[in-house]
């Protein structure tokens, strides 16, 4: 069980790390410059520039958005259960 729970962790951290390094991409390519040195410093920054963008465009909130942010809260809940309640 706790195999399958950081297996959903580990997953869950590559899904964020992706859609954040294609938010970050989507932001180039409306013209918005971003470091990708600084991306974990900036990332808060970063986001809600992304949110802004699409939403000034479509009217809705971009896709990444949440997929950015759910996946990092499934990683979360997936390793505190794997560390702290099932201990060897």
């Amino acid at each position: 069980m706790r195999n399958i729970l950081f297996g959903v962790c580990l997953a869950g951290v590559v899904v964020h790390v992706v859609s954040y390094i294609a938010m970050m991409s989507a932001l180039n390519r409306r013209g918005i410059k971003t470091n990708f040195l600084l991306a974990r410093i900036l990332f808060f920054k970063y986001a809600s520039q992304y949110k802004e963008a699409t939403r000034k465009e479509t009217g809705k909130t971009g896709i990444l958005y949440p997929l950015c942010f759910g996946s990092i809260l499934v990683a979360l809940l997936a390793v505190l259960p794997a560390v702290f309640i099932f201990k060897p």
